[in-house]
């Protein structure tokens, strides 16, 4: 690989990056959190995550917040079951 063909991809790959978001493992869509917190929930599905910051402004996922994904699933099998009698 030519060095103008290295430098070429190395922009696109920096391009293509966004900072201060990650993927919500559930949903797949990007959240942004606020900095310095340590849980946020995504606005599209609801689950909540256990968040640490890589540096200041970029987090990363450190697992589900299992009491709050919990209540959420028994709420929706409560209903689920609800619905079909």
């Amino acid at each position: 690989m030519s060095e103008s063909t290295k430098k070429n991809t190395d922009k696109k790959t920096v391009k293509g990056r966004t900072s201060g978001q990650f993927r919500c493992l559930y949903c797949f869509k990007r959240i942004t959190a606020p900095p310095g917190a340590k849980s946020t929930t995504c606005p599209h599905c609801g689950y909540a995550w256990r968040i640490s910051w890589f540096s200041p402004g970029e987090p990363r996922i450190r697992g589900p917040v299992w009491e709050n994904n919990e209540a959420m699933t028994r709420k929706i099998m409560a209903e689920s079951k609800g619905g079909s009698k």
